[in-house]
């Protein structure tokens, strides 16, 4: 038998499955979001939260909420209402806060993750002399890759030459901390960011932040983090660790919905440089004199986080991060990630059980969040479709790549189960 992280050995039966469903009072978690039901009504068995999380059920209420105060107030409901939105994103501070680890001042909910890591960059990637490069891990999200070639460009750079990709080693599917740390001394003097991402979308591997961000820094370089598959999914700690910027969206492990309104860290001892480069809009001006309008011709950014916002947030947008962000705040992450380490650490050792795959994914939890990623050569695909026509929901990736995602604020034992059990009938066909 294998132990079964903070639990007794497992089994690999539906009843102990059951079981340790029943002996966790979280498993309720999954009451308060709405599950994707078959045809026949059954349950979907869901682990693509880290695609798209799935709808908190008090979502739709926060939503009609504001819908209810257009129709009753028009442009009144700025300044009137229970929640008026003219300081209605500050209502996320301090729960985002919490939930990445940093001060209320450093963290603001706006855009989208590359309209912000757009804006990171126009500040904090300032290439000068040898020092031009960015260097970023692979395999890389390629909105990030995008963003990171086009602001190379625009400075005049070639990204042939100022775009370095660390790789893991051959036959290898993850990077090695000891490998970044390496490049990082041999190279970081010609770096003038690194910008990596918290968790990797591919292998799901968690990289050891505070140790990269210090030997970077030892370096000279600019520190900046995508924490897409990270927010809401591993514990940070980003003012500690002196981040210098990072990057998320919500609508993974957030829950914020389809396109939620991102967020966006800046370290305080960035945020209160007024006079650090960037790019301007009203909604980064000081709230007091805002609505003086045509009067304020001088942008005179606020300080902190807030002062690189761009306009007026979408409220209909940030009504349901709300409510998943009430959900956070209830349980805390601490709480959520030891959830998601017995999870994990049950689906691991059901797949290892497996005729077929090889693991991506790191096998020490705390180099991994909710994430097993299987590479399964000329059959992920298919196995990907015939899954989800037994009500199993997972992710493929080219070329051949399943990863599933058990997500403690909804996912259950028996999901697990269930998971590994049709993965097995699957490939003994």
């Amino acid at each position: 038998m294998v132990n079964l992280p903070n639990s007794h050995p497992w089994r690999n039966t539906e009843e102990f499955a059951r079981q340790l469903d029943a002996d966790d009072p979280l498993s309720r978690l999954r009451e308060d979001f709405h599950i994707p039901r078959r045809p026949d009504g059954s349950e979907v068995s869901y682990f693509c939260g880290h695609s798209l999380g799935l709808q908190p059920r008090m979502a739709r209420a926060l939503v009609e909420e504001e819908l209810d105060q257009w129709a009753a107030l028009g442009v009144e409901g700025h300044f009137a209402g229970a929640a008026p939105w003219y300081s209605y994103h500050e209502l996320l501070r301090e729960p985002t806060a919490r939930l990445v680890g940093a001060r209320p001042s450093e963290v603001v909910v706006m855009n989208s993750l590359t309209v912000n890591l757009h804006l990171m960059l126009t500040t904090f990637y300032r290439p000068h002399g040898t020092r031009c490069k960015i260097l970023i891990d692979t395999p890389t999200f390629p909105s990030d890759l995008y963003a990171v070639q086009s602001q190379i460009q625009y400075h005049g750079h070639d990204p042939g030459q100022a775009l370095l990709m660390l790789h893991p080693r051959s036959a290898e599917g993850c990077l090695r901390t000891e490998d970044i740390l390496a490049f990082l001394d041999s190279r970081g003097e010609e770096i003038a960011v690194v910008l990596l991402s918290g968790v990797n979308f591919v292998s799901g591997q968690f990289y050891d932040l505070p140790t990269i961000t210090a030997a970077a820094h030892r370096k000279g370089c600019c520190v900046g983090w995508d924490l897409a598959h990270a927010a809401g999914n591993v514990v940070l700690q980003l003012h500690d660790w002196e981040i210098d910027f990072a990057v998320w969206c919500s609508y993974k492990y957030l829950n914020g919905g389809p396109g939620a309104v991102a967020g966006c860290f800046v370290h305080e001892r960035h945020g209160h440089n007024l006079a650090l480069p960037r790019y301007a809009g009203w909604w980064g001006n000081d709230p007091a004199t805002r609505f003086r309008m045509q009067l304020e011709d001088r942008f005179i950014p606020r300080p902190g986080a807030d002062g690189w916002q761009l306009s007026n947030p979408p409220i209909l947008a940030l009504a349901p991060l709300r409510a998943a962000m009430a959900l956070f705040e209830t349980v805390g992450m601490p709480t959520l990630r030891t959830r998601s380490e017995r999870l994990t650490g049950y689906l691991e050792a059901l797949v290892e059980e497996l005729p077929a795959g090889e693991m991506l994914t790191p096998r020490d939890p705390a180099a991994r969040g909710s994430q097993l990623s299987l590479r399964i050569p000329g059959k992920a695909r298919a196995l990907t479709e015939r899954l989800a026509e037994r009500g199993i929901l997972v992710d493929f990736r080219e070329p051949d790549v399943i990863r599933l995602a058990p997500v403690p604020l909804y996912n259950r034992f028996h999901d697990v189960w269930r998971a590994a059990q049709a993965l097995r009938d699957l490939l003994t066909d």
